[in-house]
């Protein structure tokens, strides 16, 4: 397996593109669900463990970026390959797609889940399943070109909900955050902590980097949209926990669908039902780009059509999706997803950046002795 990639001109995308693919990929199931688990650790202050979160994850992405740059064209595939050798670095490669078949699973079983219990509790999940697996088979056959266009496109088809929110925010108790800084240096780690499956996603950036166009203009796209992410979910968990008391923010576990349940119109009785089916917008455009990550991965590392990788997964995923459907089943798979997705995403970049330095810089001295 070659370290760099050739990418045809036809399939390559321009970096303003990355500030949806980051902006979307970060903003997903676990947006409903976070105010909750970042109020039980950092309780009123867990904005701030929003704003520790986010300012950990700039760093991550500035990191991520310096390790790409260190390579002509290279992806986490490539450059593991590069660094651990040829079966290592398959291995790890194989753990990565493992660990995005595994998270597309818990967005698919949780957004179903979802649905079950605002809109349709009888229908079954193979049913649901089915109907989200034919739309993110359909988009991935499209290719990468036709998958960053759908997402460019559920970006704006998605995001008029947040202007729904007007009436929750004005309603906000200011009392609800104070003491203000009342927790400890920990609580607020602890509270950053239950960001991670949240804020998840971005490390998209080591797999579809090799296709971005203008590469020394990625960062900012990158930084804008990982912010963009961010301020969703900060705005989410302030108006959270403004205005639902703390004993029902410790037991909302979908806080802000609760808020949508506000929201009053003579001709809908219950909005939170079309803000469920429009969250599909949201959803979708996530399981569209982690299978896109899991059949590209397969044809990178093996040689297999993307087809045969495409139909494979989303047969397995369909049969699993069948079997995931107990809530305390989601909550363990979740719970597992986040802590594995501590290490991948947050600690792993850090080890590589310093691995692939040295890998460079031996190269050049390698290189300069064979000259003399």
């Amino acid at each position: 397996m070659d370290v760099n990639l050739k990418v045809k001109a036809n399939l390559r995308i321009r970096a303003f593109y990355l500030f949806f693919v980051i902006g979307s990929i970060q903003i997903g199931v676990g947006v409903m669900g976070s105010p909750m688990y970042v109020f039980r650790e950092a309780r009123q202050d867990s904005w701030i463990s929003i704003i520790i979160a986010y300012i950990f994850i700039l760093f991550v992405l500035f990191v991520m970026l310096r390790i790409l740059r260190q390579y002509d064209n290279a992806d986490i595939f490539g450059i593991q390959v590069d660094l651990f050798g040829k079966w290592l670095g398959m291995a790890l490669g194989t753990f990565y797609i493992i660990y995005f078949f595994v998270t597309l699973l818990t967005v698919l079983v949780t957004y179903i889940e979802v649905i079950q219990i605002f809109i349709f509790p009888e229908i079954s999940s193979l049913v649901l399943g089915v109907l989200l697996l034919s739309l993110v088979i359909y988009s991935v056959l499209g290719g990468i070109r036709v998958i960053i266009g759908v997402v460019f496109l559920f970006f704006f088809l998605a995001h008029w909900l947040l202007l729904l929110l007007y009436e929750p925010a004005r309603n906000i108790e200011l009392d609800h955050f104070r003491p203000v800084l009342n927790a400890s240096v920990m609580e607020l780690l602890k509270g950053s902590r239950e960001t991670v499956f949240t804020f998840a996603g971005f490390e998209i950036l080591f797999i579809i980097y090799p296709f971005i166009q203008n590469k020394k203009q990625a960062g900012r796209p990158v930084y804008w949209g990982t912010t963009w992410a961010a301020a969703i979910v900060f705005i989410n968990t302030v108006i959270s926990i403004g205005y639902f008391s703390p004993q029902r923010m410790e037991e909302m576990e979908w806080s802000v669908l609760s808020l949508f349940k506000i929201v009053k119109f003579p001709f809908i009785e219950r909005f939170d039902y079309i803000v469920v089916a429009e969250w599909m917008m949201v959803t979708l455009p996530n399981m569209i780009l982690l299978m896109w990550v899991i059949t590209y991965g397969l044809k990178r590392m093996y040689k297999v059509p993307q087809k045969i990788t495409l139909y494979v997964s989303a047969g397995i995923l369909f049969v699993l999706c069948g079997f995931v459907t107990y809530h305390y089943w989601i909550m363990n798979l979740t719970d597992a997803l986040s802590n594995i997705a501590f290490w991948v995403v947050y600690i792993y970049p850090l080890i590589l950046l310093p691995l692939v330095i040295l890998k460079k810089k031996l190269r050049k001295r390698k290189k300069g002795s064979d000259q003399k």
